[in-house]
């Protein structure tokens, strides 16, 4: 039997709390009014927002609850839907320096963190999935990078491509949850967006439901 019409995309989103110089998260904000913000708004048919999940802002001591959050997505084994929807993650997390927001094309297999995480994890030049090799290894996401980059922009968002997620807890997460997404046969995306001092509150809603919209 052939399924009706065009799959359903299932888009879980995270974001982070608070970390060293950044008091108060704007991506803790957009991700818990998500869910609010677009049942009032209205996602397009076929688009639905699963899973809405604030990060500790930890690399290594906050693994075992990225994979229970990241493998929550998935299907039953044993369910209908699997072969039907599509699972996507998007990741926001906070640029304090940034002016644009950035679409992140890829992550590096490399944890070297400026300053201490929120456990106190401070590594240097260490491998995040050891099993892939060295800390040169890249890994990149699947979703037409460009091209929601182009689409965003004509809606007047100030956004940018990004090669370089940071060697921080940003790019630890995508880089954890890029290799999931391979292991697991769906999709993940990483976006900056920068301090609400920057770009308003609302703007910065806007533009996550925009990119729901987009990756549907």
């Amino acid at each position: 039997m052939g399924s009706e019409g065009p799959a359903a995309v299932t888009i879980h989103v995270t974001g982070f709390k608070k970390f060293h110089g950044v008091s108060e998260n704007p991506t803790e904000t957009i991700v818990s009014n998500l869910k609010e913000y677009t049942r009032k708004k209205g996602l397009p048919k076929g688009v639905i927002l699963g899973s809405c999940s604030v990060l500790e802002t930890a690399g290594q001591g906050a693994l075992t609850p990225l994979h229970q959050t990241l493998q929550s997505a998935l299907p039953e084994k044993d369910s209908q839907s699997s072969c039907s929807e599509k699972i996507i993650w998007v990741h926001f997390g906070v640029n304090s320096g940034a002016s644009r927001f950035a679409i992140e094309h890829q992550a590096v297999n490399e944890a070297t963190f400026r300053c201490p995480d929120e456990m106190g994890w401070k590594p240097q030049r260490v491998p995040i999935v050891p099993a892939d090799g060295g800390i040169s290894r890249v890994r990149k996401t699947s979703l037409p990078v460009e091209e929601i980059t182009k689409v965003l922009a004509k809606k007047g968002y100030e956004v940018m491509t990004s090669d370089d997620a940071g060697r921080f807890v940003c790019n630890y997460v995508y880089y954890q949850s890029l290799h999931f997404a391979e292991q697991n046969g769906i999709k993940s995306l990483f976006v900056h967006v920068p301090l609400f001092l920057t770009i308003d509150e609302e703007t910065q809603m806007k533009f996550a439901a925009s990119l729901l919209e987009m990756d549907g």
